[in-house]
């Protein structure tokens, strides 16, 4: 393993894990036993997002960082960009969307689920917000299930809770077996240098923070 594969830049591991979507062998065995067992419990949990190449991430910045995506607070609420600096733009972007190398969806051990059915039967336009996880959003049994059984499975929420950086995403599972060598092989050295190749909006600016950038939103360690 290398550099490139935690990058999000190297992908031939992965495996076929249905709807276009790709994922590590083991997370998705994991990921389909887990998903018999909430079907039994009458949940229809579904992948909203599997793996996600370096490329797919600095497509996404790109776009939000030119306002062609939409921007939120750490509450949820929407920004208008044009408003915001640089800095903060990188904020807002980075509460709710990594910068690309920066991303544990780049390793195929972590996945975005929902509650396929229950969206669909709410006619709810879904966002993935926190709240269509909470109270009487469509993906609360869901949520509530996951908070019981997802350990049981192998997985845990690494974004469980708001630090100051990355916002709550209660519909973001990692498999802990196998993202670990994945976190163990992150470096600021091999990101910064990743980004210093890409075309990448706004490149300099988040070059430039890097540095305290890395340990808030990349190890999701918060505010010191």
């Amino acid at each position: 393993m290398t550099d490139a594969d935690w990058l999000g830049q190297a992908n031939h591991y992965l495996t076929d894990a249905g709807n276009g979507h790709r994922l590590h062998p083991d997370t998705l065995a994991a990921f389909l036993a887990m998903q018999d067992a909430a079907a039994a419990a009458g949940i229809d949990c579904q992948l909203v997002s599997a793996y996600r190449s370096f490329e797919r991430q600095r497509q996404i910045w790109n776009k939000k960082w030119r306002g062609e995506m939409p921007l939120y607070d750490a509450d949820g609420q929407l920004l208008d960009p044009q408003t915001l600096s640089a800095e903060d733009k990188l904020t807002a972007i980075l509460t709710w969307s990594a910068m690309p190398g920066g991303s544990r969806h780049h390793w195929g051990t972590d996945i975005d689920v929902y509650d396929r059915a229950s969206v669909k039967a709410s006619n709810h336009s879904f966002e993935l917000v926190d709240s269509e996880y909470c109270e009487d959003g469509p993906c609360a049994t869901l949520s509530a299930w996951l908070d019981d059984n997802a350990e049981k499975f192998g997985f845990y929420r690494p974004f469980s809770e708001f630090r100051g950086g990355v916002a709550t995403e209660r519909w973001h599972l990692s498999h802990k077996a196998s993202a670990m060598p994945f976190e163990q092989l992150r470096n600021k050295n091999a990101l910064e240098m990743a980004l210093r190749n890409a075309s990448l909006e706004g490149r300099q600016t988040l070059i430039d923070a890097l540095p305290r950038l890395y340990s808030r939103y990349v190890l999701n360690e918060g505010l010191s």
